[in-house]
């Protein structure tokens, strides 16, 4: 095992993001160096416990944990309040207190689920973080936010609550299947877009890099960001790089179109608009880059049928909606204008 990296994020709770290669087992280890023996439950789904749970569980067990365990369906369409009210029943009936933990093991979803259900469980318990895909690791598991997804859009029911402890080992990226690490690619790309070019230069070729400097890059630029705007008032605005577009595109596809390839064609809308809109065309630089991925790059839906989508994003103020556009590789802006405008805007932009 090598050495492990470790980010510290100061918001509105304080905690580590251990980052390894092959340190899982250490895992208890790190949560009793941390936290007072005490009951921890579990979400995870039914592609990652059987790789990783085994080791979780005994880690923990052997650190003086207790564990209980809840397992759901791999997939976004696990995302739903449904399945957070399952999860918090089987926490009642193991008894889980206030001085008790939740941890997720697995991706996003699970990180997303498990961190809401954490927030509203006992008016708020301490979680733990275990992400296993790339898209968790640089994105979800960091900073705070929680949240299922509704009939009505992608993350309209949620909660901001700081984990108490990140703990990844990159090791497990490797039984990923090359289209679950590929959508991780389109939050790193973005990282580079919006707010640095050397990143984005780095990665542009893919297989290039050390993943675990990568990681811990994304990771830094991420907690640099929560700690100046934890709760989305202002910069934190920047993350939502291709996310307006791609969240449309992932409801409209009925959620066959994954997170990641999603953002990846919402990026590529973005630029379009950024041209359009009167900033330097960086449409070819960025298309490019994601295609090399070997993501799609072409949007099946048009103007109006995402901006019907779009009008119910949670990034919408009133009447007017927010856009980040990229003015530069490595610089990026908050746009904020009439959702009217939006719509004009992407139909200049040919979709």
């Amino acid at each position: 095992m090598e050495s492990t990296a470790k980010i510290t994020v100061h918001a509105s709770g304080t905690y580590d993001i251990l980052i390894s290669k092959g340190g899982l087992s250490g895992l208890g280890k790190a949560a009793a160096e941390r936290f007072k023996p005490c009951t921890v439950a579990i979400l995870s789904d039914d592609k990652v416990f059987p790789l990783y749970g085994k080791t979780v569980t005994d880690s923990l067990q052997s650190a003086g944990f207790r564990i209980v365990t809840h397992v759901i369906a791999n997939g976004e369409q696990s995302k739903t309040l449904d399945n957070v009210t399952a999860f918090i029943d089987s926490m009642v009936k193991a008894q889980v207190t206030r001085t008790d933990m939740v941890l997720a093991l697995g991706g996003g979803v699970v990180g997303d689920m498990a961190g809401f259900a954490a927030a509203i469980y006992l008016r708020g318990i301490p979680y733990i973080q275990v992400p296993t895909t790339l898209l968790a690791a640089v994105d979800s598991s960091v900073g705070g936010k929680t949240a299922v997804d509704i009939s009505a859009g992608k993350n309209l029911v949620g909660a901001f609550h700081q984990p108490a402890l990140v703990f990844l080992d990159t090791e497990t990226l490797n039984t990923l299947d090359p289209s679950v690490m590929r959508d991780g690619f389109a939050e790193v790309i973005k990282y580079g877009i919006i707010l640095d070019s050397k990143l984005f230069q780095a990665v542009a070729k893919p297989g290039s890099f050390d993943i675990k400097e990568v990681i811990a890059r994304c990771i830094e630029i991420k907690r640099d960001v929560v700690e100046q705007d934890e709760f989305d008032k202002g910069m934190r605005g920047l993350l939502n790089f291709g996310h307006t577009f791609g969240h449309a595109i992932e409801k409209l596809s009925g959620f066959s179109i994954t997170h990641g390839s999603a953002v990846a064609r919402g990026m590529i809308i973005a630029a379009k608009v950024a041209r359009v809109y009167g900033f330097t065309d960086y449409t070819d630089v960025i298309t490019k880059v994601i295609k090399d991925y070997g993501f799609e790059t072409g949007c099946p839906y048009s103007a109006d049928e995402l901006y019907s989508v779009i009008l119910s994003d949670k990034k919408r103020s009133g009447a007017d909606i927010t856009l980040v556009l990229p003015k530069e590789i490595g610089a990026s802006t908050p746009e904020k204008m009439p959702a009217l405008q939006v719509l004009e805007l992407m139909k200049k932009a040919g979709l």
